[in-house]
This record gives structure tokens, sequence and C-alpha cells, in this order.
């Protein structure tokens, strides 16, 4: 079995996140931000493809109406990022099945420890993501350095000048390049 087969060299079923799949994973994550306000009207047609992914796949719903838009269909804490990465870019593992891992292993000697310590990183990367929900990644809050949101400014920075700007970019969330709007918003 060439070792292309198993997506370790060449392989288009190696774990890459697409643009696609990171757009799914931060759509859910607004989602699960914003899970206590209701449904959340998304205004961008590309997004509306992902999330009708995510609709069909049962992991979140639309609503319909004035106040209608998307909501998780099931708690944050049930949602794991492999199931939104399965469904978007297909395989988790970084080196490919497991199983044809396993056959290398067994058949060339000479390459074992090499494919052995693939199958380590390899269970890993789908461990940590089976076990990763939606509820862990906000739990874990904005990351240390991360850019301060619209309106907000860091110590020692003068307040704007253009004070409509400031406050437009106050009212959007930008996350994404979608715009959001919920029942509280």
């Amino acid at each position: 079995m060439p070792i292309s087969d198993i997506g370790i060299v060449g392989s288009k079923d190696t774990m890459k996140i697409s643009q696609k799949g990171l757009y799914a994973l931060q759509a859910m994550m607004l989602l699960t931000r914003r899970y206590t306000q209701g449904a959340i009207r998304i205004r961008d047609v590309a997004y509306e493809e992902i999330l009708l992914e995510l609709k069909n796949a049962r992991m979140v719903e639309s609503v319909r109406g004035a106040k209608g838009g998307y909501r998780l269909r099931r708690t944050p804490s049930e949602i794991r990022l492999s199931e939104i990465i399965r469904l978007i870019d297909g395989p988790l593992a970084p080196f490919g099945d497991a199983d044809q891992l396993r056959t290398l292993i067994d058949r060339d000697a000479e390459h074992r420890a090499l494919y052995q310590v693939f199958l380590e990183v390899r269970d890993a990367a789908a461990r940590i993501l089976e076990n990763t929900t939606l509820a862990d990644l906000i739990s874990r809050g904005p990351a240390a350095g991360s850019r301060p949101k619209a309106g907000e400014r860091k110590s020692g920075e003068r307040k704007s000048i253009n004070r409509k700007t400031a406050e437009k970019k106050k009212a959007e969330l930008s996350v994404l390049p979608m715009l959001a709007r919920g029942e509280g918003a």
C-alpha cells in the first residue's frame, strides 16, 4: 500500500480545516455565545449555505418570523468540534485512516516506529476534537492579547474623534464577515 493512500503525503483526505470549515466553526461559536438570546439573523448568503448544512445535520435550527434566524438545536455542551469538522471538511485525523496506519505498522518493520508516531498523532488530534465542545471553547474566553472589540480602547489610547463611527462599530457584531442581530441586540 503506497504511503499516499493513508493521507500522509499528497492526499486530499487529510485533516485540513477549509475556509468553509473555519466559517462553520466561527458561526457555531457565535450561536453559542448568543445561545440564551434566541435566534440570530444571518445576513450573509455564504453563511446561509453553511448554516443549511448544519441545519440538515440537526446542529442548528431555523426560526421564522420577525424574531427569526438561526439558533443551536442542542446545547453547546452537546456539540463537539469533531461533528462540525467532519460534516464540513471530512475526516478529522491528519494522517488518514487508523486501520491503514496499523497495516503499515504491521507490514513495514523498517519504518514501524515512524508509522507508530503518525498513529499516535492521529489519535491525539481526533481525541482532542472529539472531547472539545462548543461550550468548552466559549468557557476559555478571548485569547490573551486579542484585539479589543469595536468601541474599546487599549490603555493610553486617545478617544476616537469620530463618535458616529465608533458607535456604529460598537453596534455591529464583527466576529465574522457576517452581521448578526438577535432579540437582545
